[in-house]
C-alpha cells in the first residue's frame, strides 16, 4: 500500500519541496489538498500534474499564518474531499539573516507563525477526523537549522526548534489514536528559497556551483525529501512515529 484511497493536505504545496510532495502523494494514489500563500499560477501547475497522475487535487488559497485562517483552510478541504487523513506541515519562509540584537520582533512573530503556531492549527483542525480514520500521518518539513543553530538565523532556528517540539508532543498524544507524526528535516535543498538563501549570505549565484563541495557530488533536490515522505506515510513504516529524519546527506553540522 502507498497512499491509495488518502486525502493528503500539502501546506505550501505548490513549489519546491511542497510540489514534490504533492506529486510523491499522488503517485502513490492519493488526493492531494494543494495551500498556497501567494502563487497561484505554481499551484495550479500542481494541481494539473497531479489530475494527469489520475488523482484529484484542488489548490486552496490561505495564510497558514492565521488562525482562523487555518480552520477554514481545513474546513473547504473536508467539504470537498471528505477528510483528510495526512497533513503535511511544508509552507515555510526565511528569515532575514540578521543578530538577535538586531531581529524586528514582527519578524520573528511572522517566521513563528508560519513554522510553528500554524502547524499547530493545522493539526488541531484536522485531529478530530483523523482520528476516524483507518490511520492518520502528520509530516512536519522541518531543518537542519533545528541542530545547527547558525547565528543571524534567530527567527528560523526558534521556529523550526518549536516545530519539532510540536511533533513529539503530538506523536505521544495520538498514538494511541492510530496517528504517525513524524519529522523530516533537509539542509539545503535546490528551490527557489534555496537559491534566494545562497545569493544573499554567501553571494552565489548559482546554487549548483555547489555540487562539488557536497555529499555525493550534488545539493539536495526537492524529489529527496518527498521520497522520505512518501515512506513515512505509507505501511512501511508502520511502526515509526516521533521520528526525525535528516535528508542532508550525512554533512556534518
Amino acid at each position: 500500500m502507498g497512499s491509495e484511497g488518502r486525502v493528503a493536505l500539502v501546506t505550501g504545496g505548490g513549489r519546491g519541496v511542497g510540489r514534490a510532495i504533492s506529486l510523491a502523494l499522488a503517485e502513490d494514489g492519493a488526493d492531494v489538498a494543494v495551500n498556497y500563500r501567494q502563487d497561484a499560477e505554481a499551484a495550479a501547475s500542481t494541481v494539473s500534474e497531479i489530475e494527469k497522475l489520475g488523482r484529484r487535487s484542488l489548490a486552496y488559497q490561505s495564510d497558514v499564518g492565521e488562525p482562523a485562517s487555518d480552520h477554514r483552510l481545513v474546513e473547504r478541504v473536508v467539504a470537498d474531499f471528505g477528510f483528510v487523513d495526512i497533513l503535511v506541515n511544508n509552507a515555510g519562509i526565511a528569515s532575514r539573516g540578521h543578530s538577535v540584537e538586531n531581529t524586528d520582533p514582527e519578524e520573528l512573530e511572522r517566521v513563528m507563525r508560519i513554522h510553528a503556531l500554524g502547524p499547530h492549527h493545522l493539526c488541531q483542525a484536522v485531529l478530530p477526523g483523523m482520528r476516524e480514520r483507518e490511520r492518520g500521518d502528520i509530516v512536519m518539513i522541518s531543518s537542519v537549522a533545528s541542530r545547527s543553530l547558525a547565528a543571524n538565523g534567530g527567527p528560523y532556528n526558534m521556529a523550526k526548534a518549536a516545530m519539532e517540539a510540536l511533533a513529539g508532543t503530538l506523536a505521544k498524544e495520538e498514538a494511541r489514536n492510530r496517528i504517525h507524526v513524524n519529522v523530516v528535516a533537509p539542509g539545503l535543498v535546490e528551490t527557489e528559497m534555496g537559491r534566494r538563501l545562497m545569493k544573499a549570505v554567501a553571494g552565489i549565484e548559482d546554487i549548483r556551483a555547489l555540487d562539488r563541495v557536497m555529499p555525493f557530488g550534488r545539493v539536495c533536490r526537492p524529489e529527496d525529501v518527498a521520497e522520505v515522505v512518501r515512506f513515512l506515510v505509507s505501511e512501511r513504516a508502520g511502526y515509526v512515529t516521533g521520528q526525525t529524519v535528516f535528508v542532508d546527506g550525512g554533512a556534518p553540522v
